[in-house]
């Protein structure tokens, strides 16, 4: 399916990552729902610069019965239902290497508000796709990852073994969702520059990050927001359980 024809999700969209990849969606000609948790003004900000084929809809993506609204309200909004997920939405974090919970300090609760976030919110969003995308004959689930558990230069204890789970998760639901022609894939970036969640970081350490790239720069949301469009797109029709790893090739496993 092109994605001009495609209904997409993309969570946690009201604000950084999230917003450049439904900004990416819309230019392709999708009809993009904008889900957000807090970010209302954002999001309809958001909406009102994408037109008629986007609608911001709020919902916790941890909450299984506000997913459940968030795909019915999708559905009926655009009068189809939805074929593309994207996993963007993020726990609470803040990625600031000085201030991180080390290894004797950091709680279990720590863990699991990004398991919740991560995981949970996957499951939720997945399983509430599942009926649309076999009705349709075609699914695309597209979740956000992490370079760092490839190359974790800081160790973000909690945000990284979410994402490990994640990725797990994401080549489980690929071998499980194959025979209904859904694929399930991930798209790894390293520190971009710049989001709400890396606004903290410092000038240093993206300067560090870039003189270690090939491309001698650090990777933009625009950037990775565009590989996510070739996983939704025909072009990536026989690819999924996949991990790529988009960074500026800072990590080459």
């Amino acid at each position: 399916m092109q994605i001009d024809k495609q209904t997409v999700v993309v969570t946690g969209a009201g604000r950084g990552l999230g917003s450049a990849i439904a900004r990416a969606f819309a230019r392709e000609g999708a009809r993009v729902v904008v889900n957000y948790r807090n970010s209302r003004e954002a999001a309809e900000a958001l909406v009102a610069e994408l037109g008629d084929n986007a609608t911001a809809l709020q919902a916790d993506v941890t909450d299984a019965e506000q997913v459940a609204g968030l795909f019915a309200a999708a559905e009926k909004h655009f009068g189809a239902p939805v074929t593309t997920v994207v996993n963007n939405a993020l726990a609470d974090f803040s990625f600031n290497g000085d201030a991180r919970e080390k290894a004797d300090t950091i709680s279990w609760e720590a863990f699991d508000s990004q398991l919740r976030g991560s995981v949970k919110a996957t499951l939720h969003t997945s399983q509430a796709a599942l009926p649309g995308m076999r009705a349709a004959g075609f699914g695309r689930i597209v979740n956000v990852g992490t370079n760092l558990f490839q190359n974790p230069v800081v160790p973000y204890h909690d945000y990284t073994a979410a994402k490990a789970a994640a990725l797990s998760l994401t080549r489980t639901l690929a071998a499980d969702l194959g025979p209904d022609n859904i694929t399930v894939n991930m798209v790894s970036g390293g520190l971009l520059r710049t989001t709400d969640a890396s606004a903290a970081t410092p000038d240093e350490v993206f300067d560090l990050i870039a003189s270690s790239t090939p491309l001698q720069r650090v990777t933009t949301p625009e950037e990775f927001a565009d590989t996510v469009l070739f996983f939704a797109s025909p072009w990536a029709r026989s690819v999924t359980g996949q991990n790529l790893v988009v960074d500026g090739g800072l990590v080459k496993d």
